[in-house]
């Protein structure tokens, strides 16, 4: 396997460095100079990388997304004879990981659809395609659990899926003001126990 270059790390390292100031402190709340600080390279180099500061927020949202795309992937590849079960480990896994930040945070694509989403059109064609990618993945599995037979068929998978992503969502803005997993755990149950149930 060949090592990473210089700047591939460098590029990399802006991006992990850009999720997590832009997940505490917003789009708005953070600069260039505080990223490139973080990571130890020179401001004019940034361009070298990215071509405008939304350029940069819109592959920190792939870049954000990637792991929970692999993460959910990996769940629904193991489910051979149970998706739902699948679907559900996934987010008591993602619940378990809020609980431990102490509900900080919430979701890099919530956050950044409330504060840029409707002001940068490169960044909300970024967040579509994210939510997009998600939303497919869900479906996916929704779809191989309603031919399990474990999920009700007179809605379609593509539905369930917008449901899911919709719900999660609010509930993630609602567990950050409460200091709770409770609206996610509700949000879960309510649709992966009870709604999508034959």
């Amino acid at each position: 396997m060949l090592k990473p270059t210089k700047k591939e790390l460098n590029r990399d390292n802006l991006l992990n460095q850009g999720v997590t100031l832009l997940m505490n402190q917003g789009y708005h709340g953070t600069g260039l100079q505080e990223i490139l600080d973080a990571v130890n390279v020179p401001k004019g180099s940034f361009y070298n990388y990215f071509g405008s500061k939304e350029d940069f927020g819109a592959e920190v949202i792939q870049h954000y997304i990637d792991p929970f795309i692999t993460q959910l992937t990996a769940y629904l590849e193991q489910s051979d004879t149970d998706a739902l079960g699948a679907i559900k480990r996934y987010f008591d896994e993602l619940i378990s990981e809020l609980e431990k930040s102490g509900f900080k945070g919430g979701c890099l694509l919530g956050n950044l659809m409330g504060e840029i989403g409707d002001t940068s059109d490169v960044c909300q064609r970024s967040l579509q395609t994210a939510v997009t990618r998600y939303r497919n993945l869900l479906q996916s599995g929704l779809a191989k659990a309603q031919q399990q037979g474990t999920v009700r068929s007179d809605k379609s998978a593509e539905e369930m899926a917008d449901l899911l992503v919709n719900a999660w969502q609010g509930a993630l803005l609602r567990m950050k003001i409460e200091k709770s997993a409770a609206p996610v755990k509700r949000c879960c149950q309510d649709l992966l126990g009870d709604f999508f149930r034959p």
